[in-house]
């Protein structure tokens, strides 16, 4: 949201949702670590005084969220040939229901709860800015339970959803094994980013039924709603639909997934 001009996304975002008839699912977030230094700038995104781009990030978003809303807010213009409706005019296409189906993609257990407050569902990856010495599914865990917590608190009137991201391999064949065989032993990683330590979540890797006991334990799995999965895209189409084909017949009916 760095990069984002709020009114011009809410078009984009209400097309996309009406093309798609009401199925849109959009994720947004501060964004990760980039390339380029203040790259934001060079799209014409500058922080106000005393604002930092993740400031920044979060005003473009609380812009986003009203226009979302379909209220009217521009004034029209008086045109006697080409008359407006009365009122305040808003931003077309509107697309009913959108405001629910938005996720921020929340990086700390303070974000949550922010991302809680402002109504929007949460989405969490394999990746936390910070790090108390907990196992990362446990940490994401608590993360999940300060969201669901704040929620209530918000009083907002509806359900939320929760995301998780997974890396999950199961071997079933020679190739997944010559490709997948050293993540068996994988575990979290604790490094910096940002100035400051992380937590990155492990890849389940290994023979269906140890996954299904490994996977069984992860708390965060279990607090959360909804399981996305991180493929390698640059293994190609038809691996990747085996993965998940994989994941599907072999991992899913032992842990009860639908």
């Amino acid at each position: 949201m760095r990069y984002e001009n709020p009114l011009y996304m809410v078009e984009d975002a209400g097309a996309a949702d009406l093309i798609s008839g009401g199925r849109l699912q959009l994720g947004i977030s501060r964004g990760s670590p980039e390339q380029v230094i203040k790259g934001y700038e060079y799209f014409g995104h500058v922080p106000e005084p005393g604002e930092t781009d993740a400031d920044m990030a979060r005003r473009h978003t609380a812009r986003f969220l009203e226009v979302l809303e379909g209220e009217g807010f521009a004034e029209p213009n008086p045109r006697p040939m080409f008359p407006n409706p009365p009122g305040l005019l808003r931003l077309e296409p509107h697309s009913p229901g959108l405001r629910r189906r938005i996720w921020w993609g929340a990086g700390s257990r303070a974000t949550a709860i922010w991302t809680a407050q402002q109504g929007m569902n949460l989405m969490s990856s394999t990746l936390l800015t910070e790090d108390t010495g907990v196992p990362f599914h446990r940490l994401q865990a608590e993360q999940i339970q300060l969201f669901r917590d704040a929620w209530a608190e918000a009083g907002h009137g509806w359900e939320p959803r929760v995301s998780v991201s997974r890396s999950i391999f199961p071997i079933v064949n020679d190739l997944d094994r010559r490709l997948f065989g050293l993540e068996t032993r994988s575990q979290d990683q604790v490094g910096f980013l940002d100035g400051g330590k992380a937590r990155f979540g492990k890849t389940y890797a290994g023979e269906p039924d140890q996954l299904v006991e490994q996977l069984a334990e992860d708390e965060a799995i279990a607090a959360a709603d909804t399981l996305l999965l991180t493929i390698p895209n640059q293994l190609g189409v038809d691996y990747n639909a085996h993965l998940l084909r994989s994941v599907v017949e072999h991992v899913a009916p032992g842990l009860g997934w639908r």
